[in-house]
């Protein structure tokens, strides 16, 4: 036998070798079973009784400690019970979903949102993360750049949707992620990734809806603070608008 052999046929190398492909097999295993916290056992079209949640199975619930003092349980225990506005467009199990209602608000499809924390976010200092301009007055728009405020917002139809009011801000990571609009005769929140900000013309340009549906985007509860879930149903507004806003977007394009 040779320097570093147990036996004939095994080594120090083998026995490594070995050790690792163990060790890799019980973390693929491990990683597979902690990504299942979220949004598993799924729900099976078959009957209400069928849990669909593949190998490895759902892992036992585990509780994290918040930073506010509170806790949350992953997986969550708790179903979610809102209703589905959809139906099926075939009777053959699979079949896509089609909107039963008004889809922009439904929250089917692209319009979708999680049921998330109804609570601001918060900066490493317990502060709400995002706020506008009007509380955090520390911040301003640096002079090299267009300021938002007072432009006129142009819908995807071309048309006068409103006024930029006022910015929000995110105080972690300082840029804008919001822009408070007047339209209709209330204050909305625009997210900053779905406009497109013109200086020369001073206007803010949005493809996604049309100006009559910025009446329609899904308000806040406090006027300079929002939620986890405020900017979840929010953002599923105007993303559900890619799709919905006007019926020939739900057309195929050949």
């Amino acid at each position: 036998m040779g320097y570093g052999a147990f036996t004939r046929y095994i080594d120090v190398a083998q026995v490594v070798l070995y050790g690792f492909w163990i060790f890799f097999a019980g973390l693929i295993y491990y990683l597979r079973r902690e990504d299942k916290r979220e949004g598993y056992p799924l729900e099976s079209d078959r009957s209400q009784n069928v849990r669909v949640q593949g190998f490895p199975p759902v892992p036992p619930a585990k509780v994290f400690k918040l930073r506010g003092g509170g806790s949350y349980q992953a997986p969550p225990g708790r179903a979610d019970l809102r209703a589905i506005k959809s139906a099926a467009a075939a009777g053959w199990p699979g079949a896509p979903q089609v909107p039963s209602g008004d889809p922009m608000h439904d929250g089917v499809g692209p319009a979708s949102y999680v049921e998330r924390e109804d609570t601001p976010d918060l900066t490493a200092e317990g502060e709400n993360k995002i706020v506008p301009l009007r509380v955090a007055t520390d911040f301003s728009v640096a002079a090299e750049d267009p300021d938002p405020r007072g432009m006129e917002v142009i819908g995807a139809d071309g048309k006068a949707a409103g006024i930029v009011r006022e910015l929000w801000i995110d105080r972690s990571e300082p840029q804008i992620r919001y822009l408070e609009v007047t339209a209709g005769g209330r204050n909305v929140l625009l997210p900053i990734n779905f406009a497109r900000i013109h200086g020369r013309r001073r206007q803010v340009t949005v493809v996604s809806i049309l100006a009559a549906q910025f009446a329609g985007v899904p308000g806040i509860a406090r006027p300079d603070s929002i939620t986890l879930r405020e900017e979840d149903r929010i953002t599923g507004y105007f993303a559900g608008g890619y799709l919905y806003a006007e019926p020939s977007r739900m057309e195929p394009i050949i």
